[in-house]
């Protein structure tokens, strides 16, 4: 299959997956934010990001390296199978260390999140959903290492699905009280859904453990493996100081309010960035040694990227309002101006995450933290100088100038090492979103019919020209063939 049509379909499949899991979503939030209103919104968002933190140090990083290593041994039944059982005892071992570890220090950290040891014993609980994460992960690790799209885009839409009906529970019977095992339901369900797939996969022959063979499985996944959980736990961290500046300076329902626009600004170029982490990251792997080859490969999937995300992220900056009291309630209108500052850095963080992939490809760990924490910098930087006199909206313009840095910094790193240079009909259409975002997001300020209409207008222009160039493309690889 030819470069663009692969793109094509792997955006294809996630993206229907999305819609989906969108629509799901949107049925949740909107029940979840009249039961528990802002306040209980940002408590599930503390809660979440505590686990996300968590498991992201227990894990250190074997759930991304995990994936180069199944990939490289798809083809090679018996290190396949020495490679599965390697992720799943090394997931299990760490699970049950962070989950001890948090347990232990539950106090602490609730000290550190909420100023006090209120919620303490809540946070105790939630080490249990450390474990559920990384048994969790190491099924989705597997599913995306023998890219098994299908099964991934089918594993997303479930787990939504029973979160519905399942994890809403808890919150219907005890309201706020039941924000906590609405976190944990909902990763349990995630788990038992990844092994339902993976059980599914082809049996492969259960060999003695082959402690040497193992230990080399496990040496490799953490030599790659730490230096990304170090660059993730830089953003988790960051976010949860957020949350945690939030909460302390303006309150929990501000933080409601900070977390509406985030999960907004996040799923909705989910199909696109999951994409880049299921196809083009082995492809691009692959392609390293010739540096010509994954120049092609990096502009490709940049231009399929803004084609496929350019008219959602320009309809959710005019149409903010709406998403925001369709998904939310009114009580959640401070996140409007949030989620419109957000999605205009979303697109400049599509258009760089090409190029972050590049650093990952080459094995240039040690560049690629330096790059995360160069955003986290001056993501958290902007905010504790400016919250108290800008108020909640800081936490939108801070992450698009944070994002306008690390695409600089992405494009002088990139240049020198392989030479690659985003082109000029990319940097354009990113500059061309980004100037029309900004437009509407000012009109917005003068009158809001106005940036409506206009907003509207600018969307259908770019949908056309990015059907247009989609059909392009797909003919031009259609003939080469």
């Amino acid at each position: 299959m030819t470069s663009y049509r692969q793109i094509f379909r792997s955006s294809a499949i996630t993206g229907v997956s999305s819609i989906i899991t969108i629509v799901i979503g949107i049925i949740k939030m909107k029940v979840l934010a009249g039961l528990l209103g802002p306040a209980g919104i940002g408590l599930i968002g503390v809660y979440q990001n505590i686990i996300g933190i968590a498991s992201t140090i227990a894990g250190c990083g074997i759930g991304s390296s995990g994936v180069r290593q199944i990939a490289a041994a798809s083809d090679q039944p018996a290190n396949l199978a020495v490679v599965r059982h390697a992720l799943w005892t090394a997931n299990l071992f760490l699970g049950l260390s962070g989950m001890a570890v948090l347990w232990l220090l539950r106090e602490p950290v609730a000290k550190w999140v909420f100023g006090n040891t209120e919620h303490a014993t809540e946070i105790g609980w939630l080490s249990i959903g450390v474990l559920l994460t990384l048994v969790a992960g190491s099924q989705t690790t597997l599913l995306q290492g023998l890219r098994r799209i299908g099964d991934l885009a089918r594993f997303n839409i479930l787990g939504a699905f029973l979160s519905v009906f399942v994890s809403m529970l808890p919150v219907y019977w005890l309201r706020e009280q039941g924000a906590l095992w609405f976190v944990l339901t909902s990763i349990f369900l995630s788990a038992i859904v990844a092994t339902y797939y993976v059980v599914r996969l082809p049996r492969f022959r259960l060999m003695p453990f082959d402690w040497p063979a193992l230990g080399r499985e496990w040496q490799g996944m953490l030599k790659f493996g730490l230096p990304l959980m170090i660059g993730t736990l830089f953003t988790l961290a960051t976010q949860l100081a957020v949350r945690s500046i939030i909460v302390r300076e303006i309150g929990l329902a501000a933080s409601g309010h900070f977390q509406a626009a985030w999960y907004i600004s996040m799923t909705y170029i989910g199909f696109v960035l999951g994409a880049m982490a299921t196809d083009y990251y082995p492809r691009l792997t692959a392609a390293m040694n010739d540096h010509s080859q994954a120049i092609k490969i990096v502009n490709e999937q940049a231009e399929m990227s803004l084609l496929l995300s350019g008219p959602i992220l320009l309809s959710m900056i005019t149409f903010a309002p709406w998403v925001i009291h369709l998904l939310y309630a009114e009580d959640f209108t401070p996140a409007i101006s949030i989620l419109r500052w957000q999605v205009l850095g979303d697109i400049l963080k599509v258009s760089s995450w090409p190029m972050s992939f590049i650093l990952l490809a080459q094995g240039r760990s040690g560049i690629f933290i330096g790059t995360e924490l160069l955003w986290n910098a001056v993501y958290i930087g902007m905010i504790i100088f400016g919250i108290q006199e800008k108020g909640i909206i800081i936490t939108g313009v801070s992450f698009w100038i944070s994002y306008i840095f690390y695409y600089i910094s992405l494009i002088l790193i990139v240049l020198k090492i392989i030479n690659y240079l985003p082109t000029y009909r990319n940097f354009l259409f990113t500059f061309f979103l980004l100037v029309t975002g900004g437009v509407v997001i000012f009109l917005a300020t003068q009158s809001v019919f106005i940036s409506y209409f206009f907003g509207l207008i600018l969307t259908i222009i770019v949908s056309v020209y990015n059907i247009t160039r989609l059909r392009l493309l797909m003919n031009q690889e259609k003939y080469k063939r």
